[in-house]
C-alpha cells in the first residue's frame, strides 16, 4: 500500500464495514435478491480500475454467440441518458456508454445490447421484448447485489490481484477481499508472457475453489484505420491518445515498435473539439510524415461520432483491437457451456 494512502486508512475501515454489512444483509435475506430466470453470468471485479472486463465478456461472446441468443446488459457507464436503451449500431457512446458500443460494433446482429442503470429492470425488459434469449451476460455487475446471475467470473489484475489489495480510498477494492467467495471462477488477466507454475500455483491457493481459476494474457491485433491514411511503412513515432483506467500495458506494447508520446485522459473521458485540437497539434510537431495517432477501440467509440469526423479525416487516426487469450481455453470453454446446458429453460 502506498505510504501516503496510509493516512486515509480509517476511511477504508469505515468503507469497508458499511460494505460488510451490505452484503451481510443480502446473505442473511434482509435484503433480497431477484434470481435470473435465464442462464446468465457476470463478469465483475473485486477493485476499480481496468482489470480487463470488456475483453472477457467479448471473448464469452465471441464463443457462445453461435450456439445461443445471447443478451449483454451494462449500466452504460458515462453516458448522459437514464433507463433502459437498446444498443443498435447507430448508436453514441454520450447515450449508451462506450463499452456496450464496442460490444455492438463488433458483434452487429449477432447480438443484443442493452444498458440499463437498475438491472432488474433492464433483465425484465430484455425478457419482455426478446423473450428468445438464451443467456445473459452481465457487465461489471459483481456488487451490485440487487440481482443473482447463475455464474459468477471475478476478473483480476494479474499484476495488481485483490489479494494484495486494501478497500477504499486506501486502496482499489470495491469491498473487503472474500468478496472473492461469491464468484465461481476466477480469471487472473493481464499475465505475463512467461508465468511459473510456481506463481500459478500461490495465485490459485488464493481463490476459495484453486481448480476453478484461469490466466488470460492480451493479445493485440492490427492497427485499423479510423480515416482514410494507410500505415506508414516505417512508423517513427505514435501518439498514443487514452482514456482508460490503464494505459500502461499499451504504452509499452507500442513502444516495442516507434517512440511514444503519450496523450492521458481519465477513464471513460468525454471527448472535446478542444481535446482533438489538442491531440492534432502535438501530431504536428513530427513532421516528417512517419507519425501516427493511436487509440483504443474502447476511445473510439467516443471519437467517431459526426462531430469529430471532419476534424479527425485529415489526419492518421489507428485504433488499436485488444483480445484476451485464455490458457486451458478448451476446459474453461467447456465449464461455461456445461453451466448454461445445464440451466436452459425448457421450451
Amino acid at each position: 500500500m502506498n505510504r501516503w494512502r496510509l493516512i486515509l486508512l480509517p476511511f477504508s475501515i469505515l468503507y469497508g464495514t458499511i460494505t460488510g454489512i451490505r452484503n451481510l444483509l443480502y446473505k442473511v435475506g434482509i435484503f433480497s435478491s431477484y434470481e435470473i430466470p435465464v442462464p446468465s453470468i457476470i463478469v465483475g471485479n473485486l477493485s476499480v480500475g481496468g482489470t480487463g472486463k470488456t475483453p472477457h465478456v467479448a471473448y464469452l461472446t465471441s464463443f457462445l454467440k453461435d450456439k445461443y441468443n445471447i443478451a449483454i446488459l451494462s449500466r452504460g457507464y458515462g453516458r448522459k441518458t437514464k433507463g433502459f436503451l437498446v444498443v443498435t449500431t447507430d448508436s453514441i457512446a454520450a447515450d449508451v456508454g462506450d463499452e456496450p458500443l464496442e460490444y455492438k460494433s463488433k458483434f452487429g446482429s449477432d447480438v443484443q445490447v442493452f444498458v440499463c442503470e437498475k438491472r432488474k429492470t433492464g433483465i425484465e425488459m430484455i425478457l419482455k421484448q426478446f423473450p428468445d434469449t438464451d443467456l445473459i451476460l452481465l457487465d461489471d455487475a459483481f456488487q451490485h447485489r440487487a440481482v443473482r446471475a447463475g455464474l459468477s467470473i471475478l476478473i483480476s489484475d494479474y499484476s495488481r490481484p485483490f489479494f494484495r489489495d486494501f478497500v477504499l480510498p486506501a486502496g482499489n477494492l470495491r469491498e473487503w477481499k472474500d468478496g472473492e467467495k461469491r464468484a465461481d471462477l476466477c480469471i487472473f488477466s493481464k499475465c505475463p508472457p512467461e508465468l511459473s507454475e510456481q506463481n500459478k500455483t500461490h495465485y490459485r491457493s488464493t481463490f476459495h475453489n484453486p481448480q476453478q481459476v484461469f490466466f488470460s494474457s492480451v493479445v493485440y491485433g492490427s492497427l485499423i484505420p479510423l480515416s482514410g491514411h494507410s500505415i506508414p511503412s516505417d512508423i517513427s513515432d505514435i501518439i498514443l491518445v487514452t482514456g482508460i483506467a490503464n494505459p500502461k500495458p499499451i504504452r509499452e506494447y507500442l513502444s516495442s515498435e516507434a517512440k511514444v508520446t503519450p496523450v492521458v485522459f481519465p477513464d471513460h473521458h468525454r471527448f472535446s473539439l478542444q481535446d482533438i485540437h489538442r491531440i492534432h497539434e502535438i501530431f504536428r510537431n513530427f513532421t516528417h510524415g512517419k507519425a501516427i495517432i493511436v487509440t483504443t477501440v474502447k476511445d473510439a467509440m467516443r471519437l467517431l461520432t459526426e462531430e469529430f469526423k471532419n476534424e479527425t479525416n485529415e489526419f492518421p487516426w489507428f485504433m488499436l483491437p485488444i483480445e484476451v487469450d485464455i490458457e486451458d481455453s478448451g476446459r474453461f470453454t467447456n465449464e461455461i457451456i456445461q453451466y448454461v446446458e445445464s440451466h436452459k429453460r425448457s421450451s
